[in-house]
């Protein structure tokens, strides 16, 4: 072939010389283009902007502002930092090392720890390969003479074996780093101008625990050194927001390691704010026509054989107890015990659509290492709640369920969300239950609820859970971070598998539809979500202590006793901290614990009835009588306002 034919975005075909590349092209419609190119997509692949067309193609040049230019380029970078280490370390041994959300990580395998030094001389190292201008070269290797070749490279030999076709592609970078992959990749290091090495952690070996154990280094990398610093100084302010840090040293909440990993334990000023999450959702619950149930936390394991859990979740479950009379296991969902209730009597059509509402403890075997502070525990408690209804209902069921998620989110004070459709895949892959008719009706009516409430949830095909489709809605913190909070969740194999029947309005008896739903997700991510979200200094409806009374000499101690109990009789949170300490002092703990109001007594307050304020934020806000400063904060706290 002379010539091949590219076709352009703009819709033009011109020619060019057999073996032309992507990044030629872009040279020929503009140097800018040429400069900002990270990697070209060919006929709908990402494909190397150095490598040569094969044919006539359908050609576009993605640049910094393309989502999946920065995959590659992040991928790039990675290979950069497996080749700085195997450079500085030649006897490590490489894993894999793909792009993620937030940059990149590499696993290695070496008997000696990667330590915070090593981290900085890496760093500098792949600066200095970076500068030496070399090439990500695409070469094609015979799979036989690539096993030799990796010969002294175990986890690439795995890989080789169970991936590679009779030939594969690989990268290399220089004359002395080369890696099995698939690509593509930047044209050469200096295409790479912003990264930052972040952590060491451990993984296994493809994720099994039964694998080797590796070391793996995180890291990630921007377009430009502006975007890496906005970067650094998120995670700078994301890393004082750190649940985990902040439940110390406020106080909320412990993991013990005489208790066991995972299990939590919530602390005095803790247990308030969760008695506050739970008080408002059981109230919710009522006022929104659910039934409020509490079900075992242990229970037969004949009842987890019948709902299938032994067979597809036995994993993630704990062990089980002989007792007298059988086996039993600790619960890790609730919705068996809430069919129980629903088929302890036969139901009519007149009692649907019926809500059991539950914040149930469940118990799931988490791995060992994966478990991080409130968002990953083996104990939590679910916001709980199993609907059961007709195919008539069941439309506005779901509208229901997303507009209480919604005002979940409004009234704790997350203002933006995001939300999806998950949908099977037609039935293609045979991996999921249920029959056509019933997630054609399930995903119409999510889809249907979305409009009606005029939600913006993209469907994502074949993300669906096994037994039926569900919608998520995602909520963003302060940081703009997104975290998974509600589910409304379509079941169309629990209602089979325990044969639940309603009599309908023709006599006969029918299957229910059933729907899981959860809002908070779990109370214990929930709260590390608030903890995060709010850096601590929760709204002063949430704040376990909402008043420190603070009299300056002993002379005010009377009048302070007579403030803190008139605080503490209109319902207020309120500690006395009458220690003989200075009261600048006393303020500057109050502020360390996100106290919103510090309330100081001397003479002048005392013999006018009044309060000196103080808030955390906004500093002094002058004297106020202590009844209309009861009645300000009052109305606040009522109103649960997030704003202070």
């Amino acid at each position: 072939m002379d010539n091949i034919q590219v076709t352009l975005p703009d819709g033009s075909v011109p020619s060019f010389p057999a073996g032309t590349k992507p990044l030629d092209v872009a040279r020929s419609i503009s140097p800018r283009l040429a400069d900002d190119a990270i990697v070209a997509r060919v006929d709908g692949n990402l494909w190397d902007l150095n490598r040569p067309f094969e044919s006539n193609a359908k050609l576009e040049i993605l640049t910094t502002r393309n989502p999946e230019a920065l995959e590659v380029y992040r991928h790039s970078t990675a290979h950069l930092l497996a080749a700085a280490v195997l450079e500085l370390f030649p006897e490590t041994k490489l894993g894999i090392g793909p792009p993620i959300e937030t940059g990149f990580y590499y696993d290695f395998q070496r008997d000696t720890p990667f330590t915070p030094e090593d981290l900085e001389k890496i760093e500098k190292r792949m600066w200095e390969i970076q500068a030496r201008d070399l090439p990500y070269e695409r070469k094609y290797t015979e799979k036989n003479a690539g096993l030799k070749l990796y010969a002294d490279q175990p986890m690439k030999v795995e890989l080789i074996t169970e991936r590679a076709g009779d030939v594969f592609s690989e990268y290399t970078l220089g004359p002395q780093f080369i890696d099995f992959c698939r690509g593509p990749h930047v044209p050469s290091t200096k295409k790479i101008k912003a990264f930052k090495l972040l952590s060491i952690a451990g993984a296994y070996w493809k994720g099994n625990e039964k694998n080797a154990q590796l070391q793996r280094i995180y890291g990630t990398a921007f377009f430009s050194k502006k975007e890496l610093d906005e970067y650094l100084a998120k995670l700078e302010e994301a890393k004082k927001r750190d649940h985990r840090k902040l439940g110390q040293e406020l106080d909320l909440f412990s993991i013990q390691d005489l208790a066991g990993p995972g299990l939590i334990f919530y602390h005095p000023k803790g247990g308030i704010i969760r008695k506050l999450i739970e008080d408002w959702m059981r109230d919710q619950y009522l006022k929104r026509g659910y039934s409020l149930v509490y079900t075992p936390h242990v229970m037969r394991a004949d009842l987890w054989r019948t709902s299938g859990h032994l067979s597809h979740y036995a994993e993630n479950m704990f062990a089980g107890m002989e007792l007298d009379d059988a086996e039993y296991r600790l619960k890790p969902m609730n919705c068996p015990g809430h069919i129980l209730i629903y088929r302890d009597k036969l139901r009519s059509y007149r009692e649907l659509p019926v809500r059991l509402g539950e914040l149930g403890t469940v118990y799931r075997y988490e791995r060992s290492g994966t478990m991080h502070g409130l968002l990953r525990v083996r104990g939590f408690t679910q916001d709980d709640a199993h609907i059961f209804c007709t195919r008539d209902q069941i439309e506005d069921e779901v509208v229901n369920c997303l507009e209480f998620a919604l005002d979940v989110l409004k009234t704790f004070g997350f203002e933006h969300y995001d939300a999806e459709i998950s949908t099977w895949d037609g039935g293609t892959s045979g991996k999921y239950d249920g029959e056509p008719e019933q997630w054609a009706l399930a995903e119409g009516a999510l889809k249907r609820a979305v409009e009606r409430l005029k939600i913006k949830a993209p469907v994502i095909p074949d993300e669906a859970a096994f037994y039926g489709p569900k919608i998520d809605v995602k909520l963003l913190d302060a940081l703009g971070r997104k975290w998974q909070l509600s589910t409304v969740q379509f079941d169309f194999t629990l209602p089979r598998r325990f044969e639940l029947e309603y009599v309908a309005e023709d006599g006969k008896k029918h299957q229910p539809l059933m729907v899981h739903r959860a809002l908070y997700g779990s109370v214990e991510r929930f709260f590390g979500t608030l903890i995060e979200h709010y850096a601590g200094a929760f709204p002063v409806w949430l704040a376990p202590v909402q008043a420190v009374v603070m009299p300056i000499t002993d002379r005010q101690q009377e009048y302070a006793q007579k403030v803190y109990a008139k605080l503490e009789g209109a319902g207020l949170r309120v500690h006395l901290d009458d220690r003989k300490e200075k009261v600048n002092l006393k303020i500057r703990e109050a502020q360390l614990q996100k106290v919103p109001y510090m309330l100081v007594v001397g003479d002048r307050e005392a013999e006018a009835g009044t309060v000196s304020v103080r808030h955390r934020k906004h500093a002094d806000m002058g004297v106020k009588p202590l009844d209309q400063f009861i009645e300000e904060v009052s109305q606040l706290i009522a109103s649960k306002s997030a704003t202070e």
